[in-house]
């Protein structure tokens, strides 16, 4: 049942995570339905007024990486990567079990 897992912290320019949200949930609409994904998610920081948190569950690392293909998700990015102050954060991880995930 191990699923690929990865977490993400991105950091906004600041005053910019409004904009970033909107992109990153246009995203979430596109992967939504990808061969693979279970689950695509994105957070406010509750601490930090320019953080965003985004996690994601796989069936695997190539069924994300296959993702990045959908028409759209890569001028998404595209229109991100302005906002950014700096690199994102990225965490791997495998899914073992829990409720929400079979």
């Amino acid at each position: 049942m191990e699923k690929y897992a990865l977490f993400g912290k991105l950091m906004t320019q600041p005053g910019k995570r409004d904009e970033l949200l909107a992109i990153l949930t246009q995203a979430a609409q596109l992967v939504a339905t990808a061969k693979g994904c279970h689950h695509y998610i994105v957070y406010k920081d509750a601490q930090h007024q320019d953080w965003i948190w985004v996690s994601e569950i796989w069936d695997s690392e190539a069924d994300h990486d296959n993702s990045l293909q959908i028409e759209g998700v890569m001028d998404l990015i595209s229109q991100a990567m302005p906002l950014l102050a700096g690199r994102p954060e990225k965490i791997e991880m495998t899914v073992v079990g829990g409720k929400g995930i079979s």
